[in-house]
């Protein structure tokens, strides 16, 4: 999909009614899955399956901002994506780029705020030039706040957030006695990022990939058989409808036995 190709996203509020939600998580993690093996089941190019994405991303962008989401994150390129045929890496960079570049000024319209988590490292000028000039157009929207992880990977945000404590303590900064938890998490890309609430991932996989570590802790997990060309925002709904009715104790209990 070029620039002259692009097509418009129906904004939050029109299209599909939204079901009434009985609860609605502040901060939802998408690992969008799937897009390559959509494109060859129809004998495509597993590049069409990630430019068909591209339209579901922001077709669930919509319905989360509609939800009242207050933060997505999606995996866009992981650190482990480098592995890839060199012919994909330079697609997926350079549609990375496009991507962000054709759709940061609708998302300002939605008024959503484009953060970026991931390592500056090997990731193309470009595409961090795109990254920042998103950042900086939408840096005073109120709305929903969107994260994009492109070179992102859990481990590695973990290292990093460690050596940064590291410094601090040999610069004398902390003691080491005064690590705690939220020492750690301040030195996360987005220090100060909420847990995750819910994560998706589609295509029936059941894995985490290294995505938000730390941030998934207590998240509840949803595994759908949708490939991500085929995750649109009344599948949100759905996933959103169905956190409603979970549990979610945080390691406690309650007492509740069954009555007879």
């Amino acid at each position: 999909m070029s620039d002259q190709e692009f097509v418009a996203t129906i904004p939050p509020g029109q299209g599909a009614a939204m079901p009434q939600l009985s609860e609605v998580p502040s901060h939802v993690a998408l690992i969008m899955d799937g897009n390559g093996r959509w494109a060859n089941q129809q004998g495509l190019p597993r590049t069409a399956g990630h430019q068909a994405g591209e339209l579901s991303l922001m077709d669930t962008l919509a319905g989360a901002v509609e939800a009242g989401v207050k933060m997505v994150s999606v995996y866009a390129f992981s650190t482990e994506n480098w592995k890839r045929s060199p012919a994909e890496v330079r697609f997926l960079m350079g549609y990375s780029r496009d991507v962000i570049r054709r759709r940061s000024h609708e998302l300002n319209d939605w008024n959503v705020r484009i953060v970026w988590s991931g390592r500056r490292g090997r990731l193309w000028k470009s595409v961090i030039k795109e990254l920042e000039a998103a950042a900086e157009l939408t840096r005073k929207n109120a709305g929903m706040v969107f994260n994009m992880c492109i070179n992102y990977g859990g481990r590695a945000e973990l290292v990093d957030a460690a050596r940064a404590v590291a410094r601090r303590v040999a610069t004398g900064e902390i003691s080491e006695n005064h690590i705690r938890e939220d020492t750690l998490a301040r030195e996360m890309y987005l220090g100060g990022m909420p847990d995750v609430d819910l994560l998706i991932r589609t295509s029936g996989e059941q894995r985490l990939s290294n995505f938000l570590l730390w941030q998934c802790a207590y998240a509840e997990l949803s595994f759908v058989p949708e490939m991500w060309p085929d995750f649109k925002r009344e599948q949100l709904w759905r996933e959103l409808a169905a956190f409603g009715g979970r549990n979610r104790r945080f390691g406690g209990a309650k007492d509740q036995p069954c009555s007879a």
